[in-house]
């Protein structure tokens, strides 16, 4: 039984993902990864979402500060069935599902939002909303009502 994109994940999908989330953290900062780049790095899993049937599991990871991108990412990906045969040894799962790291770009788009938030065009609305009495309106051309 498959789900539409449009339905949260279920109670079961989010316990698992966390559980997830958290040994994946555990033997990523561990330095028992092979690759290199794996080894020096401080990896941050941020989110772990699982599917419906628990097979696949997609890891939001990032850098320490963002720093390295480039070469964690693939290395992550090079080093998937590695910490999946990890996983396996600590959950207890009647299946470990394959995983698929990817960048988290949400502090990035966080970071945005709050430059944007702060930038003087939206300073500039917000007081001119502020200044107007509660009972006028601006139209859209301009002239108060």
């Amino acid at each position: 039984m498959t789900r539409s994109k449009g339905k949260a994940p279920s109670q079961r999908q989010l316990r698992v993902g966390e559980l997830l989330r958290h040994e994946l953290a555990r033997l990523i900062n561990d330095g028992t990864a092979h690759d290199p780049a794996l080894r020096a790095a401080s990896i941050t899993v941020s989110e772990v979402r699982v599917s419906p049937d628990i097979k696949n599991a997609t890891a939001f990871v990032l850098p320490l500060a963002g720093e390295h991108r480039d070469a964690i990412l693939p290395a992550l990906k090079r080093a998937a069935p590695f910490f999946r045969r990890r996983l396996a040894d600590v959950v207890e799962l009647r299946y470990t599902p394959r995983l698929d790291f990817r960048l988290d770009t949400s502090f990035d788009e966080a970071e945005r939002i709050d430059r944007l938030l702060h930038s003087e065009r939206v300073r500039q609305d917000i007081e001119a909303s502020e200044s107007q009495p509660s009972g006028e309106q601006e139209d859209d051309d301009g002239a108060s009502t």
